[in-house]
């Protein structure tokens, strides 16, 4: 199996609710494939020398899962509040982990 993350962006169409938050979290967990998340506050960002690229302030969370494939992981989408809300989810596989 590998890797996923899923980042959530600030932009949904409708508002989210939490109570949605814990039943999508409870369908992972069920399902085996959660491997954590949490919302993503403020931040800023680095570099060694010159100016750092700006800071993505659309991120508002991830998860990270287990999945066969992209495909599998996408289909992970299903449930998701941002997702479901009409909100934009990246799903990135995780090199090397």
């Amino acid at each position: 199996m590998k890797d996923f993350i899923l980042l959530m962006h600030a932009d949904t169409i409708s508002p989210e609710r939490d109570k949605d938050w814990e039943g999508y979290i409870g369908r992972l967990i069920r399902e085996g494939i959660f491997q954590g998340g949490s919302s993503i506050g403020p931040g800023q960002a680095f570099r060694k020398q010159g100016d750092a690229a700006p800071l993505t302030r659309q991120l508002t969370g991830y998860v990270k899962i287990h999945a066969d494939s992209l495909e599998v992981a996408r289909a992970a989408l299903i449930g998701n509040p941002t997702f479901e809300a009409g909100g934009t989810v990246e799903v990135r596989e995780l090199v090397g982990s």
